[in-house]
């Protein structure tokens, strides 16, 4: 094998960062207490949120009531608040420059033709809850029919985070507190009969896929299909994965040639996040 891909990290959950010094500091590290709190739309205590940032209340208080009046804030009651809409709109802005569909789709072409599989791009989607959106695919002369997917399972089993590896490889690499909704919520009915239903398996699967930096999946959302998928990240956040899909008997015993282009396409994609430009060639 190519030994050109890099190997994943780990772990890339939240990260431990220093006490902040200056004005600027402080208030970076209010904003991001909240995602280490909780899911983004929580609502949270004054208290809490200094706790977390390593602030004083009355420091935490200033920070909040300037990021009230500018949008990045929202207070919700007495002493609670929650991120507002400016971070949102930041967060399009940031998006702004993410690859265009035809980088990712010529990646994803050069999957489906070296595997013969059917290449399929996920996104993670937070609106509505922790979910992922297939935003493009590769199939070749394959008929979507064949997949054999209705419409609700569209909206239901291939949405679901905790069914599928690609829907595992995002939930991996999400926060803890992410992770723990996710598992909360019921396995779609429609799901295959090699999904995971038990929480403490499916943990553990979670560890294995930050260890290895891929996920195999055996009829997990469909009977009678496996699949290899890999990460997305935009620098150190997951932002959703390359799913590789084939007969379960067309999948060879051999995994090692599908998981190899199935972590390249991904990383390829990750690549184009950083420095989003069109291949030439």
């Amino acid at each position: 094998m190519n030994s050109a891909i890099t190997t994943t990290a780990p772990d890339r959950q939240d990260r431990p960062v220093a006490k902040p010094a200056s004005l600027a500091d402080k208030a970076f590290s209010v904003q991001q207490a909240f995602t280490r709190l909780s899911t983004p739309g929580s609502v949270h205590a004054l208290r809490a949120i200094a706790e977390e940032a390593g602030l004083d209340d009355a420091t935490v208080h200033r920070i909040l009531q300037t990021g009230v009046s500018r949008g990045v804030f929202e207070q919700v009651g007495r002493g609670r608040y929650r991120l507002g809409t400016g971070t949102a709109r930041a967060g399009l802005h940031a998006m702004a420059d993410a690859p265009g569909a035809a980088s990712t789709h010529s990646i994803l072409v050069t999957l489906h033709r070296a595997t013969g599989g059917l290449a399929l791009l996920y996104v993670l989607s937070p609106f509505g809850g922790a979910r992922r959106l297939c935003t493009d695919y590769a199939i070749g002369d394959r008929d979507p029919a064949e997949v054999g997917m209705t419409a609700e399972d569209v909206v239901t089993v291939s949405r679901s985070l905790r069914t599928g590896a690609s829907g595992r490889v995002i939930l991996a690499y999400l926060p803890q507190r992410i992770r723990d909704l996710v598992l909360a919520e019921d396995v779609p009915p429609t799901a295959g009969p090699g999904v995971i239903r038990d929480n403490d398996a499916l943990a553990t699967s979670l560890g294995e896929i930050r260890r290895l930096g891929f996920a195999i999946g055996r009829q997990e959302c469909m009977t009678g299909w496996d699949s290899v998928s890999a990460p997305v990240f935009w620098d150190d956040t997951i932002m959703g994965s390359v799913l590789l899909l084939r007969p379960s008997n067309e999948m060879p015993a051999d995994l090692r040639p599908m998981i190899y282009h199935t972590r390249r396409a991904a990383e390829e994609i990750s690549q184009l996040t950083l420095s989003p430009v069109t291949p030439t060639g």
